[in-house]
């Protein structure tokens, strides 16, 4: 597996600002992997996300997209990358499908639109004027846009922000089928439920450096605690107990309530996405 980007002391500073708001970050994006990248607002995310889509360019350090200074590429880079802004950017006096064919005018080759808004549940409403959209049905056709081009790449800003639960749930399905026949994603959100259920690696942005690059499971051992707890019924009561996860198979006390008690929950001390990310930002604002 290649690296899809590679970036090494990545600095940027806006000409009002007085210190740099990227700080010497240095990460990886593999090909064909779901990276998350999350933090406060302010931390840097969507800076450090223009800087990899060429909206920004007057960085100091080193990034390469598969093998290749990002500087160097030209207009061909954006035949291979789609991006989906948080905030939906259509024609609103133009149909759904007005606005599709409009954007895919940009592109040299384009995916099956209307397999894409069968998906996603829009192409009945396909001839709606995007104005008289819902707000959810606007994030769903931003999706459609940013997956207008195949892309190679897919960089997606609080992809499930303002949708249902069973319309989140189809984005990430599309997301994780599109990962797993080789695309690569860059996230960046607020939704740990997201980074939970999508990310294969994260890491933390916080005041413009980045922190704890891992997986979410090694983040969830790393800060979560060694230990089970059983609740169980005991005459007529509900009780619970709490033991060490070391030697837990060896543990009588911990036995004993399993073999004799009527068990209503078992739980580790696993901790939660929302945890971690407190911790990690807490810990160095």
């Amino acid at each position: 597996m290649s690296n899809a980007f590679q970036v090494k002391d990545l600095r940027f500073k806006y000409k009002s600002s007085k210190e740099d708001t990227i700080k010497g970050v240095s990460f990886d994006v593999m090909e064909g992997e779901i990276f998350g990248l999350l933090g406060p607002s302010g931390a840097g995310k969507s800076t450090t996300q223009k800087i990899l889509i060429k909206l920004l360019e007057d960085y100091s350090g080193e990034i390469s997209y598969f093998g290749k200074d990002l500087k160097s590429i030209g207009k061909s880079f954006y035949e291979e990358v789609g991006v989906g802004f948080e905030m939906p950017v259509h024609f609103s006096k133009m149909t759904a499908m007005e606005n599709m064919k409009f954007f895919s005018g940009f592109y040299k080759q384009t995916a099956n639109v209307q397999e894409l808004m069968e998906q996603v549940g829009l192409w009945e409403h396909r001839n709606v004027k995007v104005g008289d959209y819902s707000k959810g049905m606007k994030v769903r056709l931003n999706f459609v846009r940013a997956m207008l081009n195949n892309p190679k790449v897919l960089f997606l800003d609080e992809v499930t922000n303002g949708l249902d639960p069973k319309n989140a749930r189809i984005l990430k399905d599309i997301i994780s089928d599109y990962r797993n026949r080789g695309g690569t994603v860059f996230l960046t959100t607020h939704l740990m439920n997201d980074v939970e259920q999508l990310c294969d690696r994260i890491a933390f942005c916080v005041n413009g450096k980045l922190y704890e690059i891992s997986t979410p499971r090694d983040l969830k051992l790393k800060y979560g605690k060694r230990e089970v707890k059983i609740e169980y019924k005991e005459e007529g009561a509900t009780l619970d107990r709490i033991f060490p996860l070391e030697g837990i198979g060896l543990n009588e006390e911990f036995q004993n309530i399993l073999r004799t008690k009527e068990i209503e929950t078992i739980h580790s001390g696993e901790t939660s996405m929302e945890d971690i990310f407190i911790k990690v930002t807490g810990g160095v604002l």
